[in-house]
């Protein structure tokens, strides 16, 4: 499945719900449904910079020459968050995800109602996932 067509499948979702504390409680549950991020991977390293709550990104290049994101956040708006930008970039390869346009953010609504540091934490999200696919590619164009 393509980044658009997985960006439509949850712009779809959020479609159905008109109130935003339902919209929330979408993110706090698909936060909730994420597999926790292996102990070995919550690690400084991993940490992103920019985020008020505590969020992990853990980025690996498959076989295949995608990338597999994992990820957990010890917040569960936030951690809602960066499930939904997995499910949309996840095991994508760096040039698709380097020209994605992310537009499933601001077309449910989620960019006007996050806070500003939440807001700065989401750009830090999908500034670092898009840093993985300059250094992947970079990786992959040197073998």
């Amino acid at each position: 499945m393509t980044i658009e067509e997985r960006q439509q499948e949850v712009i779809e979702e959020f479609e159905g719900f008109d109130d935003w504390m339902d919209k929330y409680q979408m993110l706090i549950d698909l936060g909730n449904e994420q597999e926790p991020l292996p102990e070995q991977y919550k690690v400084e390293s991993n940490l992103i910079d920019g985020c008020q709550s505590r969020v992990w990104l853990q980025a690996d290049l498959t076989s295949e020459g995608k990338i597999h994101f994992q990820a957990e956040s010890d917040a569960l708006i936030v951690k809602g968050i960066v499930t939904l930008l997995i499910r949309v970039l996840d095991n994508q390869t760096p040039d698709d995800i380097l020209n994605a346009d992310l537009h499933f953010i601001e077309d449910i609504g989620l960019k006007e109602h996050l806070s500003p540091t939440r807001s700065n934490g989401l750009l830090s999200m999908m500034k670092q996932m898009k840093m993985y696919a300059i250094a992947f590619k970079s990786k992959i164009n040197a073998s």
